[in-house]
């Protein structure tokens, strides 16, 4: 190796602190990096907390909510990032538009037609902070302070804090086997201003929407002069016969704002989501999203439209489906092997988590708690319950779960919550 390159591998080591240069008496590793060392083992192994920890590298087990991570096509996805870099010009260095990246909103209009059902202009189509900074959007336009908005019972919490935030009154609508209880709906709040739904899955039970209530939702929406926001959050990926229609696909009196999201088709790092918004609405959509960001990052979108466009978005979902389907089977059947009739497993035909109940008066906050401090992501269903009772369960992804994997997580979740599950069978 050549004198200089060493030279310069030395300074560089030496200008960014690891090593110390001491003259005569040599060159030594610096003694500031021990203490360091010990900060990052600190910082390595934290100490157990009940809550879930955020900006974490790698994902939990069995976490909620995230697509397969180890699986993304990362390679494909660098190319298209270097290929449009070097297409970028001095028109992409200005304001992008609010709306949305125009190749964008037409690819996401393209796909939704192919694959939800749903007839809409590329125009209706906005580009949003994902499915947040969505909903945050249609409910400052659509809320006053005091409008009543019927939420899912049990919910997704998320939506519950944004209601919450907006100061709207909240009304708790129960779930069964056949989706939200519309009718239970009208009965409590008939004048609501706007119901948030999650009719292809429910979000967290899992089941869909039948078309009885579909339609009687809409015509509530119609009498009422509501709106109902269409939470598409993981459509995509039914595992039994071809995914539903859209709410929004029988739409008719143009009263469904439909959103879905990119967080969990590719991944949740774009925070890019999508907003269908009907024609009536659409300036005022456009208005306030101008003033709150005046348009979001240009190039994340300009990435997202090409990998659409070249038919990668389309293989990459076929690919996901495939596989969430082998995982799901794989970590159902591990976990009936080890917990045997303990465990009841509600398989539904789509969606990217498990729901898990446990035989006896076992407490699901202890459960998640106890597989919380051993790194699992498991969640206590009774925690997204409202007013109405969903019974006790714990909500697990499967998502990242290897098939080869599922044996050993199974084990594992059975080892860290077994002195309370067994427990508590023994005593029923």
């Amino acid at each position: 190796m050549a004198r200089g390159t060493v030279d310069a591998a030395y300074a560089m080591l030496a200008g960014e602190g690891y090593i110390v240069m001491r003259g005569q008496a040599g060159t030594i590793v610096s003694p500031e990096l021990r203490d360091a060392a010990a900060l990052d083992d600190v910082a390595t192994f934290p100490a157990r907390s009940s809550s879930r920890p955020s900006g974490r590298a790698e994902p939990l087990l069995l976490q909620m909510g995230l697509p397969a991570i180890d699986l993304f096509p990362r390679k494909l996805w660098t190319h298209v990032i270097a290929r449009e870099a070097r297409r970028s010009s001095a028109s992409d260095m200005m304001y992008p538009d609010p709306a949305g990246f125009e190749p964008l909103r037409q690819a996401i209009a393209a796909y939704l037609a192919s694959s939800r059902g749903i007839a809409c202009d590329c125009r209706q189509v906005l580009v949003t902070n994902g499915f947040q900074g969505g909903l945050d959007l249609a409910l400052r336009i659509l809320l006053r302070r005091g409008d009543r908005a019927w939420i899912e019972d049990p919910c997704f919490p998320p939506v519950r804090t944004a209601l919450e935030l907006a100061r709207a009154g909240l009304v708790a609508v129960p779930i069964d086997s056949e989706g939200m209880r519309v009718g239970e709906g009208i009965r409590q709040a008939r004048r609501a201003r706007l119901a948030v739904v999650t009719p292809s899955h429910q979000s967290p039970l899992g089941v869909s929407l039948s078309l009885p209530r579909r339609m009687e939702l809409l015509r509530w929406a119609n009498q009422a002069d509501g709106y109902v926001i269409e939470d598409d959050y993981d459509s995509e990926f039914r595992f039994v016969g071809r995914p539903l229609p859209a709410l929004k696909s029988l739409d008719r009196g143009q009263r469904v704002i439909y959103s879905g999201t990119f967080s969990k088709t590719l991944f949740p790092g774009l925070r890019l989501g999508y907003l269908v918004v009907p024609d009536r609405l659409l300036d005022s959509f456009i208005e306030v999203s101008a003033g709150r960001s005046n348009g979001l990052n240009p190039f994340a979108q300009r990435v997202v439209a090409g990998f659409m466009a070249e038919g990668h978005f389309a293989r990459h979902l076929k690919r996901m489906r495939k596989l969430y389907a082998a995982r799901r089977a794989a970590l159902a059947a591990a976990l009936t092997a080890e917990f045997g009739e303990r465990i009841r497993i509600e398989l539904q035909p789509g969606g990217m988590h498990l729901l898990l109940r446990f035989m006896g008066r076992t407490q699901d906050a202890r459960l998640a708690q106890l597989a919380r401090a051993d790194g699992f992501g498991a969640e206590p269903l009774s925690s997204r319950s409202l007013r109405h009772d969903c019974g006790q369960g714990l909500l697990v992804g499967f998502t990242n779960a290897a098939e080869a994997d599922a044996p050993a997580i199974a084990r594992r979740l059975r080892r860290a919550i077994e002195p309370v599950a067994e427990r508590r069978a023994r005593t029923d």
